[in-house]
């Protein structure tokens, strides 16, 4: 087998992922569930190192050989464009590759929420997506900065580890820096991004205590910030961000995150009930003076109640999307129970809300 016979498969099949691990054959994520490709033989450890030379550059190797750890993006013209991450496990390498479309769908496409699209105009403040791994976020986030490269003229500077959506410029002159290739570190390229010009930034990932602190800085000083964080909802994540702090400095950056937060997005996808693939789930908070009161005094435990009551102002919470989905059949309740960190709560507000779904007009 050949690797770029291996991609144009995972593409035709519609495979979100491609898994190749000795001694399995391919193995295609496929609306969240793993399929083994039996049509292919098992791979050894022969067939690995072959694979592994036709997806990378010497320079890639040679990393891969120094740190036995290698992320990096590659492109099949006419295909797609791919996330691959190399590792080894128990002596042999493992490869796993991502589908990135070199189409960037719009929020509309994807039936995103609309707010995103006020958000992403917003001059400036800081916008957390969040969500597990594969949950879409890189997806939501792309959506957003098209939006704003259709409506807007702004300088945008991203920074990704690695490039997964290409963007052609429009409006936007829109930078994408690479980490390894283009800039050493997320703090780094953070800090240099700001001498840059820039009106809108997008940090890939924030995962130590300097990045948030620049970016939260960069917001508070007239840019638009954009990251991901791996939380499951939008308390978590407002909690995530003050604990990455030692105790004596959290309240300090409850202070800072109170005044530069406009919004949390988690999202998470789910298989739709006709099993056409997966919906995506989300939960948003919008930092109104109430919740910029309740994060500067610590109390995030009452932040769902507000969003709870605050849906006209566009916040919900992932359980109250995840009842109109299922009250609406587009998932079953199942699936939905799955996904709530409060099934019984989740239960009855399904049931509250199939009370409240208008019976279609038969005529």
């Amino acid at each position: 087998m050949k690797a770029e016979e291996l991609l144009r498969a995972m593409v035709k099949a519609g495979a979100s992922d491609l898994h190749l691990k000795v001694p399995n054959p391919p193995v295609f994520r496929i609306d969240g569930m793993l399929k083994r490709q039996t049509n292919y033989g098992p791979i050894n450890a022969g067939d690995m190192e072959r694979l592994f030379r036709e997806m990378t550059t010497p320079e890639q190797q040679e990393h891969f050989i120094h740190d036995k750890e290698l992320d990096f993006a590659m492109s099949v013209p006419d295909v797609s464009r791919f996330r691959v991450n190399i590792m080894y496990q128990r002596g042999t390498i493992s490869i796993a590759v991502r589908q990135v479309p070199f189409h960037i769908m719009t929020i509309d496409m994807l039936n995103l929420p609309g707010i995103l699209k006020s958000l992403i105009m917003k001059p400036r403040g800081l916008i957390l997506v969040t969500g597990p791994t594969g949950s879409g976020k890189s997806t939501t986030l792309a959506a957003m900065l098209q939006h704003l490269n259709e409506n807007r003229h702004s300088s945008v500077i991203t920074i990704e580890d690695p490039i997964e959506y290409v963007f052609q410029d429009n409006k936007c002159i829109i930078a994408q820096r690479e980490l390894g290739g283009d800039t050493s570190s997320y703090p780094t390229a953070l800090r240099h991004a700001l001498r840059h010009d820039p009106d809108v930034i997008v940090v890939g990932e924030i995962r130590d205590i300097d990045t948030i602190t620049t970016a939260v800085a960069a917001a508070e000083t007239g840019h638009l910030v954009l990251g991901t964080l791996h939380t499951i909802n939008a308390v978590q994540t407002v909690d995530r961000v003050i604990d990455m702090y030692p105790p004596n400095q959290q309240h300090q950056i409850r202070m800072q995150l109170s005044q530069a937060l406009e919004a949390v997005v988690s999202q998470t996808l789910i298989k739709r009930a006709n099993g056409s693939g997966r919906v995506g789930c989300f939960e948003i908070l919008l930092t109104t003076t109430a919740v910029r009161n309740l994060v500067r005094e610590g109390k995030t435990f009452e932040l769902h109640s507000i969003m709870q009551l605050n849906r006209q102002a566009g916040m919900q919470t992932l359980d109250q999307n995840l009842a109109e989905l299922a009250a609406n059949g587009i998932v079953t309740k199942e699936e939905a129970l799955m996904k709530s960190d409060n099934p019984d709560r989740l239960e009855r507000l399904i049931e509250d809300t199939k009370r409240h779904v208008r019976a279609p007009n038969p005529f």
